[in-house]
């Protein structure tokens, strides 16, 4: 998928959006497995700005045009109903500039598709966080995001990666790949494929309350991992929701789980030394508080019930998604090492099984802040 990109097609882009300058600094964000994504320093007459912009990886999104209607819809929604709540929405909703041709994203060189928006000053992401009120505002900005979209008419969203948490179907593809098997990879990994057989049920019961109507729909993020948060530097207040590729229909409880998968683990999602890898409790408790605390009794008793459920299904279905990744030559998510999608696989697998050894307490923590 990724070719170097030159700074000669970087200046061509960044004037398609109608930027000018006399000089620009390039600086390349590390963190994320899917897209490009590039911090911007623009000089111009004396005066810097600075933006962020992303090549998107059209392997992964398809139809990335009907990705960014959806993320237009969804921001100027969330716009609108901070200032009629009184509130500035600058810094706590994404900017994204409109090409000459008057889009929010343009094509380079080789097809590359391309986006830009405003840097939000003074503020940063962060991949882990030791400041559990840190993290507990995380989780209100998460909870808020889905508050803020509750009127959102939901039919004029496109799924932008269909079935992207129907668990049922991506296990049903994992076999598949698994039965397959094109770079004879299956040998290395015969224990974590049996993890997968041993819970191919109990990982889609969230879906088979879906079908029968317990659980509704709601418009999530469906990436609600740490670093899709903005903190701000002085405050270290959740400012600003990141990374809107996957907003679309889903499930309350996936939102909630993903956010606990990798917020509230003791150790890196790819961590190769499998007995750092647990649950921290006071951690899930913090984001816990946070995430239903910003719903504002906005969930129902069923979504309520099914928020620790969320947590280890989703990261089953992600341990599946890396492991299928690693079958099939890692063509979805980006590499760094040999074996680096089966060590995340091993990872996440192994944080499944401390939450299930955790699962009553991580009930009783969500009814608790649900009250």
């Amino acid at each position: 998928m990724w070719k170097e990109i030159t700074r000669e097609e970087i200046a061509r882009i960044l004037t398609e959006f109608g930027l000018e300058f006399d000089d620009f600094t390039v600086s390349v964000f590390s963190s994320g497995h899917i897209n490009m994504t590039y911090r911007i320093d623009i000089s111009k007459d004396g005066a810097l700005d600075s933006f962020v912009l992303q090549c998107i990886n059209t392997y992964v999104f398809r139809a990335p045009e009907l990705m960014m209607n959806n993320i237009a819809k969804v921001t100027e929604h969330m716009s609108a109903r901070l200032t009629e709540a009184g509130l500035d929405p600058y810094r706590k909703v994404l900017h994204f500039l409109k090409s000459k041709s008057g889009k929010n994203y343009t094509y380079g060189e080789e097809g590359h598709f391309w986006r830009c928006y405003d840097l939000v000053d003074n503020a940063r992401t962060y991949d882990s966080v030791e400041d559990l009120s840190v993290l507990e505002s995380a989780g209100r900005a998460f909870g808020n995001f889905q508050k803020l979209l509750s009127d959102f008419p939901m039919d004029t969203l496109v799924d932008t990666i269909p079935h992207f948490h129907n668990t049922r179907r991506r296990l049903r593809t994992f076999f598949a790949m698994v039965d397959e098997d094109p770079y004879h990879r299956a040998q290395y990994c015969q224990e974590e494929i049996e993890f997968f057989r041993e819970h191919r049920k109990s990982a889609c019961c969230l879906i088979e309350q879906l079908n029968k109507g317990v659980l509704p729909l709601r418009v999530t993020h469906n990436d609600t991992k740490y670093n899709n948060i903005l903190i701000d530097d002085e405050t270290k207040e959740a400012i600003c929701v990141l990374d809107l590729d996957t907003v679309m229909p889903g499930l309350a409880a996936y939102d909630f789980g993903d956010a606990i998968r990798f917020a509230a683990c003791t150790a890196a999602e790819d961590e190769r030394d499998l007995s750092l890898v647990k649950l921290d409790l006071e951690s899930y408790e913090a984001f816990t508080r946070g995430f239903i605390g910003g719903a504002d009794g906005f969930f129902t008793e069923a979504e309520i019930e099914s928020m620790a459920w969320g947590a280890l299904n989703i990261t089953i279905e992600l341990a599946a998604r890396f492991l299928e990744d690693y079958l099939c030559g890692d063509k979805y998510f980006k590499t760094h090492r040999k074996d680096h999608n089966l060590d995340r696989a091993r990872a996440q697998i192994q944080l499944a099984r401390d939450m299930e050894k955790n699962f009553d307490f991580m009930v009783e923590t969500v009814r608790k802040y649900a009250k």
